[in-house]
């Protein structure tokens, strides 16, 4: 998957899979793949002023994870 880097302390980059609902997010200790993320969600990442908040209240623990790297 193809990601995009950002401007975050402790988020490398961030891809998504609109077809599969897949959110892909290169941390700096590995990469993880959120599943079931709607393009809704994926959008409100990308335009969020601080990714790692909104990651926190809205993405983690709420989706079912896996560690790919």
């Amino acid at each position: 998957m193809n990601r995009q880097t950002v401007n975050s302390s402790n988020i490398v980059s961030i891809g998504y899979n609109p077809i599969n609902r897949i959110l892909e997010i290169e941390f700096k200790n590995g990469v993880y793949q959120y599943n079931g993320i709607s393009s809704e969600i994926y959008e409100k990442l990308m335009n969020s002023p601080s990714k790692g908040k909104f990651f926190y209240s809205f993405i983690r623990d709420k989706y079912i994870t896996k560690k790919i790297v």
